[in-house]
């Protein structure tokens, strides 16, 4: 086959392959599960090579060294989405943010918002006709290196061949380095009993046949153990980890009812163990594809009874929701949480669910208060929100008035702040209805 030859002439190591970039180049690498931490690693160790290169990607997992002190003047990190190996950078004004729908992100390469010169993936072996997978990472990695001058592919037996939307052609890759390791692993979270009552909550709003879009994390992990008795499940999300697999295995998610891609699991990445990794490798149920389909609101409204589960940092009285800041201090990204609440309210039967613990920093502050903490964004607007949940109840405010949405809101906040609560609704609406 002649890809074959192509593939084995296109081989080099981590160092030679990234001296394929130059000085000045914008970068955007595969990230997750799916980061090509060889190649980055390889940039680090040679950096007294490059100067003003811009690093581009959403969240990391592994070890960040390209935001150290030391790579100033030789690469600076562009984050459309905050993690923990770079949220200290960001914040410390080594590295830049952007804030961005997840949706949308593939647009900013496609249409030019954001230059692209090379892409860095991380990608299954080739097939018998010579196509990679993207495997746990397809999102805005697909679209990068469609429009990227450069594409460096780092090639991993341990990544899953998922399907769909997943596939680049080796004649499509300048250059190939084998990464072979096993890929990170995300355990499934320690959940409280907190965590169990807002999981309980959520899943009494979810009926038989309903399909989700769940995030990651101790919440909808919880979400996912009350739901154990509902019928014909179904997932079009932006990502699944090893709780929704647990259901398909349990018959729970079965896909049949959806209205669009039935039978089928429609997600963008994933994150889990091994177990999910073997689980998603060439499986015809599990379709991937990038994030500018699966979390185009017009396209995820078309999912009959679509429920999204998301969780926040803090709400106002008004039903502002913020998602990624504590005060002006940038946590995570606006990731695909406000795609999913319009597409839900969109949809027929559809519901929106933002859900948290009712106080943070071990019960001392409350998440639902009379203003935002000063320099917090604003992530799902009042507009937009629907229900929220904490482990006191659930608040539906879609539709209420201003005065009636904060009552219910302080009905679910913790009983230690509900008196200070209580008396800011007496300031704002006592007198004035």
């Amino acid at each position: 086959m002649e890809w074959k030859k192509t593939y084995k002439e296109k081989i080099l190591t981590a160092d030679e392959a990234i001296l394929k970039i130059k000085s000045g180049d914008k970068i955007v690498s595969g990230h997750a599960i799916a980061e090509p931490t060889v190649l980055l690693q390889a940039i680090v160790k040679n950096k007294e090579k490059f100067k003003n290169l811009e690093l581009a990607h959403m969240v990391p997992m592994q070890k960040c060294d390209y935001v150290s002190e030391n790579m100033k003047g030789r690469l600076r990190h562009n984050a459309i989405f905050v993690g923990a190996g770079t949220r200290d950078a960001v914040n410390d004004g080594r590295a830049d943010y952007t804030p961005c729908f997840f949706s949308e992100v593939p647009k900013l390469f496609k249409e030019g918002y954001m230059e692209i010169d090379t892409a860095l993936v991380h990608l299954s072996p080739p097939d018998k006709h010579g196509y990679c997978s993207f495997g746990a990472s397809v999102d805005y990695t697909k679209p990068a290196a469609e429009h990227a001058k450069l594409v460096i592919a780092e090639i991993n037996e341990y990544m899953p061949r998922t399907l769909g939307d997943s596939f680049i052609h080796v004649s499509k890759i300048d250059y190939l380095v084998d990464a072979t390791r096993p890929l990170v692993e995300l355990q499934p979270p320690k959940i409280t009993d907190i965590e169990k009552k807002i999981g309980k909550y959520c899943a009494s709003l979810v009926e038989d046949g309903s399909t989700l879009q769940l995030g990651i994390g101790a919440i909808p992990d919880a979400a996912l153990q009350f739901l154990t008795d509902k019928k014909d499940l179904g997932i079009h999300s932006e990502m699944i980890s090893d709780g929704v697999m647990n259901l398909v295995k349990a018959g729970v998610i079965t896909n049949k009812k959806k209205s669009i891609h039935k039978d089928k699991t429609i997600v963008n990445f994933l994150m889990g163990t091994r177990e999910l990794y073997d689980f998603v490798d060439d499986n015809p149920s599990i379709e991937m594809y990038p994030a500018n389909y699966t979390n185009d609101p017009t396209v995820i409204m078309k999912n009959y009874k679509m429920v999204t589960i998301n969780s926040c940092l803090q709400v106002d009285l008004m039903g502002q929701v913020v998602s990624e800041m504590i005060g002006d201090r940038q946590i995570s990204g606006v990731g695909g949480q406000v795609d999913f609440v319009r597409g839900s309210v969109m949809a027929e039967g559809g519901k929106s669910i933002i859900a948290m613990p009712s106080t943070a920093a071990r019960g001392k502050v409350s998440r639902i208060v009379a203003n935002l903490t000063e320099g917090a964004a604003v992530t799902t607007s009042r507009n937009d929100v629907q229900y929220i949940i904490t482990e006191y109840g659930i608040a539906e405010l879609k539709g209420k008035t201003l005065k009636q949405r904060a009552r219910l809101l302080i009905e679910i906040a913790h009983p230690d702040f509900r008196d200070s609560l209580v008396k800011e609704w007496e300031k704002r609406f006592f007198d004035k209805y």
